[in-house]
């Protein structure tokens, strides 16, 4: 009876980040290479689950609107609730005090340890970003962290353990990487799989499909 009921679910739990991209409405890169082929749910389905793909949507409130714009930004960078609103109230602190406070929200979320190992090409998605710092693969200035909240500055830098390069896993990332280009606010050598922060990042670059104020007016009410 239970090897009947195995497939279904393991199915279940690989569609599930698909689900949350068709629920949003945009692609949220939330599955690696598999966002970038014709396989991705938002090429084959791009219509909420549950929904026919013809189907009339009925338009959203405000608060609607504002709940799926925080949805999606929060997804995209692979938080829980309690992270995200974290970050999002402690901008909205220092609102008045900040020029722009969605770039300042972008900026924080943009230093993460695990979003940078995602825009330097070294992990396909931000989750598998946060288990490879997790496995302690990498050093920050010379140093193993792996916490994958760690905000990162301008002038650290990003190295692998020397034992992490030998991996499989790790040893045709120089090939894969050539073609590759990372955000202007990054330096990357491909050969000996290092990286620096050269800049801050903005919103521009962090290509998120979200208006950030609608965001902010979600946890301001």
């Amino acid at each position: 009876m239970q090897a009947a009921h195995g497939p279904p679910r393991i199915i279940m739990i690989t569609n599930s980040k698909c689900r949350i991209c068709r629920r949003a409405g945009a692609k949220l890169f939330l599955r690696g290479q598999r966002c970038l082929s014709p396989k991705c749910a938002m090429v084959k389905r791009a219509y909420p689950p549950g929904e026919k793909p013809k189907k009339r949507r009925s338009s959203l409130s405000e608060y609607g609107k504002e709940l799926k714009e925080k949805q999606k930004l929060k997804n995209w960078y692979n938080l829980d609730e309690k992270q995200f609103s974290r970050y999002v109230k402690k901008v909205l602190e220092k609102r008045g005090k900040v020029e722009d406070a969605g770039d300042l929200l972008i900026k924080k979320l943009e230093s993460r340890f695990d979003n940078i190992v995602f825009r330097l090409g070294w992990a396909p998605s931000r989750s598998q970003a946060r288990q490879l710092i997790s496995h302690k693969h990498f050093l920050i200035n010379g140093k193993i962290v792996n916490i994958p909240s760690c905000e990162l500055k301008k002038g650290d830098k990003i190295t692998f353990r020397d034992s992490s390069k030998k991996l499989n896993i790790f040893k045709e990332l120089p090939a894969a990487l050539k073609k590759y280009q990372v955000p202007a606010w990054l330096a990357l050598n491909i050969e000996k799989l290092e990286a620096e922060i050269k800049g801050e990042p903005s919103i521009e670059e962090s290509g998120s499909p979200v208006e950030i104020s609608v965001v902010f007016e979600y946890y301001s009410r």
